[in-house]
């Protein structure tokens, strides 16, 4: 059972990686020293959303298999 936890969650942890670096970098570090730009808010549409939600997705049952891990 262990052994199949293990698998599992080294793969959500790659799928979890590979979701959050195909993500648009539109407000790093420039915007952080002032490099915004304007003050109006753009929305996620398409696919970064589906992208966003599925990052959500990963990190819980990442979180989820870490868990279970320590009881089984």
């Amino acid at each position: 059972m262990k052994e199949a936890i293990q698998i599992f969650q080294l793969v959500v942890s790659v799928l979890l990686i590979l979701s959050i670096l195909s993500q648009q970098r539109s407000a790093g570090l420039s915007a952080t020293f002032g490099g915004g730009g304007g003050g109006f808010h753009v929305s996620k549409r398409g696919a970064e959303k589906i992208l966003f939600r599925m990052t959500i997705i990963f990190a819980i049952l990442f979180v989820g298999s870490s868990v279970m891990y320590l009881f089984v």
